[in-house]
């Protein structure tokens, strides 16, 4: 029996080029295996997460995490079964048991048990909210807000890409935090007004609209005390122009600039100076060790109503990945993006239902 990967065999040039016949990556078939190693698991791959920061680890020199090789398996996370257990491992895990992996690119993979977790549902939660609101999306729009932004009464906090995964979860804890006004920035009608009526944003601003900018000013009369960027460029620079007095900037993402030959930097960067503005990048892992306190209230106000979230999955198995990161780039989605690699109703046995 065998199975498909997909391979990333060419650097983007810049942007990703989603073909399998000539573009960044290849799909591979392998044999799947037959014997499980002593202390690894065989899972297989049902949802795989899609992210913005994929397209930094294809090139990026000098960064977080290794960019991925030539030749490798792309990167990813993935919410799988277990199908087989090594000899070792059978007291930790069962055939059946669901777990968040990270699987990379591919329907099958074998993994230590430091690859894979089991999923755990709260009230209230769905197992695909392990990839999205109780995964890394959650923690880093949780840390990012929390422990850079700090939110205070009062404050006027503006989220951009606010209809992404991260940004409506950043959003929605400065309400939780008794931020006086939040702003989210996103392409579109239809996600500005999911913003405001199902996530309540105080105001959400389309920047595809030609006014944009205007209706910026307009959103922020006391100007902005936080900003979680998430996409850079004219975004960042315009918010950069409306910093109040020692405000924060949060700096999660890049996502415009991120296929971009020539990144742009801002230009309303003396503000910086005259505003006593504080700029930080942050990288998830920082804060590892504090991952149980913030899954713990993020499942508690997801449990409460308090936190919502949305989920944009697409169909068609694994060779739907890189024209869907694509798209990803694109805005196409609104909320987390996640390919079903296998449905659900083809998953093994007693445990199968998520």
């Amino acid at each position: 029996m065998s199975y498909n990967q997909i391979i990333y065999t060419t650097a983007p040039s810049p942007a990703i080029d989603p073909s399998l016949t000539s573009g960044t990556f290849r799909l591979r078939t392998v044999p799947r295996p037959e014997n499980v190693p002593a202390r690894k698991v065989l899972v297989r791959v049902h949802y795989l997460s899609l992210d913005p920061a994929m397209r930094q680890w294809l090139t990026a020199k000098r960064s977080y995490i290794e960019p991925v090789k030539i030749g490798d398996v792309m990167r990813g996370q993935s919410i799988a079964q277990v199908v087989a257990v090594g000899s070792e491992l059978r007291s930790k895990f069962e055939v059946g048991d669901w777990v968040t992996a990270y699987s990379g690119w591919q329907e099958y993979a074998v993994l230590g048990e430091n690859a894979v977790e089991k999923v755990v549902i709260p009230p209230g939660g769905r197992p695909t909210d392990a990839l999205s609101v109780l995964g890394m999306t959650g923690l880093t729009a949780y840390f990012g807000m929390l422990e850079v932004g700090q939110p205070r009464a009062g404050d006027t906090v503006v989220v951009s890409g606010a209809a992404g995964a991260t940004g409506m979860v950043a959003g929605q804890i400065a309400k939780i935090k008794g931020a006086k006004r939040v702003v989210g920035l996103a392409g579109g009608r239809d996600k500005c007004d999911f913003l405001v009526k199902e996530l309540g944003f105080d105001a959400a601003i389309d920047y595809k609209a030609p006014d944009w900018r205007k209706q910026l000013k307009e959103a922020t009369p006391e100007y902005i005390d936080v900003y979680f960027d998430n996409v850079g460029g004219d975004i960042l620079d315009a918010c950069l122009a409306r910093a109040a007095r020692d405000s924060r900037f949060v700096i999660c993402g890049a996502i415009s600039q991120y296929n971009a030959a020539k990144p742009q930097g801002p230009t309303s960067f003396m503000n910086v100076i005259s505003q006593r503005v504080t700029m930080k990048g942050f990288i998830v892992f920082d804060f590892a060790k504090q991952y149980p306190t913030a899954l713990r209230d993020l499942a508690s106000w997801l449990s409460q109503g308090k936190l919502k979230r949305k989920e944009h999955i697409t169909p068609g198995g694994l060779r739907s990945a890189p024209k869907a990161l694509v798209d990803l780039y694109g805005g196409a989605n609104t909320g987390k993006m996640m390919i079903e690699v296998a449905p659900v109703s083809e998953a093994l046995g007693a445990k199968s239902k998520l």
